[in-house]
């Protein structure tokens, strides 16, 4: 046993035993943990996971899921008050909205069911979970425990990538990994589409994610594209995509932190929109902390145009609607990068959010517009 990797630590039938831990978001494995099946109860499950105790199920696999979700509706009933006050600001909910949701996924995460070495489940009724469980972690090591919970996201994720996403630009699907945003979001890539291109020889796609935009501008006709991305889950989905569509000798993928070496007439970006901490991998690509990749673009992206070139920024207005940056932030952001904006594009979200009045952050959400801002250097 690899002692050095995170182990989680529990009691069986009167035995001290340990396994391996793994949690995406690189949370610690949980201190207090029980055996349990399906001759627990909900409303016991439920106070032990608030409680802090996690339970590593040994039963049925189907019963467990029922169990998950049993716990989830404890979790979403709103418990009957006298007096609700509102949120007084959109700030306000969206802190309070992404508290709830961290809280919702940390009593969630305590439901734990045990790998095998070949991500075989040993429960009664388990799925064959194997390959979706090679495209998230990778060749199978050790034997391991981890949530319910992150096993579904990783199932969910193995059938988009098994059915692919359409994107109508493009004529054709994009299959996003596990980890890597889908581009479920249309309208941002409709407006990429659209713009009128500075030159077709060249550009960089700063944060390339599943490589649609990559993809769009290879079929607008840029000659290269220079694609980079932090995340080898991001270029490895990239040059899937990118291949499945026959792109793949017009686009070059580099693992670094924003800008290749070079120069370039136009330089792409769709940066994390929101100004806050992801709970989860597949949440950085829309939670940026303190804007670290919007201001090191505007900060940066100078050094790499070419006179006359174009940096084309993506960016919803929805932070600011939020209260989480202000326009004056923003546009300063710009002026300190020596650029000027010299035009812009808008378009309103599609996205079923964007009609939910039930949807706590509706306020906000009804005000979003989407833009491509066309910067040059002054």
């Amino acid at each position: 046993m690899n002692t050095s990797l995170p182990q989680l630590h529990w009691i069986e039938d009167g035995q001290a035993r340990s396994c391996r831990w793994h949690a995406e978001n690189g949370s610690p494995p949980p201190k207090r943990v029980q055996v349990a099946d399906e001759r627990l109860n909900a409303d016991t499950a439920y106070r032990l996971a608030c409680e802090g105790t996690a339970l590593l199920w040994q039963g049925d696999f189907h019963q467990a899921k029922q169990m998950l979700q049993a716990m989830a509706r404890r979790i979403d009933k709103k418990p009957v008050k006298k007096k609700t006050a509102p949120a007084t600001d959109a700030q306000t909910a969206f802190h309070l909205h992404r508290q709830a949701q961290s809280q919702r996924a940390r009593v969630l995460a305590m439901l734990l069911i045990p790998f095998d070495t070949d991500y075989r489940i040993p429960l009664r009724r388990a799925p064959d979970v194997q390959q979706a469980c090679t495209e998230a972690y990778g060749a199978p090591t050790t034997a391991f425990v981890a949530s319910l919970r992150e096993l579904l996201g990783i199932i969910g994720a193995h059938e988009w990538r098994r059915n692919g996403v359409e994107v109508a630009a493009l004529g054709a699907k994009i299959y996003p990994h596990y980890g890597v945003f889908s581009p479920v979001r249309g309208e941002y890539i409709d407006l990429v589409w659209k713009a009128r291109l500075p030159s077709t020889e060249l550009a960089f796609d700063i944060g390339v994610g599943s490589g649609v935009l990559s993809a769009v501008l290879a079929k607008r006709g840029v000659q290269k594209i220079i694609a980079t991305d932090q995340d080898p889950r991001a270029l490895a989905c990239a040059r899937d995509n990118l291949e499945r569509l026959s792109l793949a000798a017009q686009v070059e993928l580099q693992q670094t932190d924003l800008f290749p070496a070079g120069k370039a007439p136009l330089i792409v970006c769709n940066p994390p929109w929101l100004p806050a901490r992801p709970n989860s991998p597949v949440e950085h690509a829309v939670y940026d902390p303190e804007s670290r990749m919007l201001r090191g673009f505007l900060t940066g992206v100078g050094v790499h145009l070419e006179p006359g070139g174009e940096a084309w920024l993506i960016m919803s207005d929805f932070a600011e609607h939020l209260g989480l940056r202000s326009q004056e932030e923003f546009w300063q952001w710009i002026d300190a990068g020596g650029l000027t904006v010299s035009g812009k594009m808008d378009i309103r979200p599609r996205h079923p959010k964007s009609t939910d009045t039930c949807d706590p952050l509706h306020a906000a959400r009804v005000q979003e517009v989407t833009s491509l801002w066309r910067l040059k250097l002054k």
